[in-house]
């Protein structure tokens, strides 16, 4: 399983983004090798806000449509951040004070850890901080 973080949410549903064709081909991999992928409400709220100001509606709704789909069929978890996991990402949040996290970021850092994940569909360079490799 991998997690997937809002940057390649973002890439894989704006043609505009700057990892676009790098998203689609890991997207398309991870799909090829049925790989599960694990993300969070947190990053679906995220990416959701950003495609609706960058590329507008329709492509907010859609993301939506497929990650409804996605997890659906079992391909796709979506873990939603409780009380604990929240109370870890504050630690962590104030932890890496010199680190340019967002609270997401902190979220996201947390879920992987509880859940044993060490890769991600990301193009944000803080998931290596925490251990994690970036899908290439």
């Amino acid at each position: 399983m991998i997690f997937a973080d809002s940057g390649a949410w973002i890439a894989l549903f704006n043609a505009r983004d700057q990892h676009h064709a790098d998203a689609r081909i890991i997207y398309s991999e991870l799909g090829q090798q049925h790989t599960r992928i694990l993300t969070t409400d947190y990053v679906i709220d995220e990416s959701v806000t950003r495609l609706r100001y960058d590329v507008g509606y329709p492509a907010a709704n859609y993301f939506l449509e497929t990650i409804e789909r996605a997890e659906g069929t079992s391909d796709l978890v979506v873990a939603r951040i409780d009380g604990s996991a929240f109370e870890q990402a504050k630690r962590l949040f104030r932890q890496y004070r010199s680190e340019k996290l967002s609270f997401t970021d902190c979220t996201s850092f947390v879920v992987c850890q509880t859940n044993g994940i060490s890769a991600a569909f990301a193009f944000d360079q803080h998931f290596p901080i925490m251990g994690i490799t970036l899908l290439q």
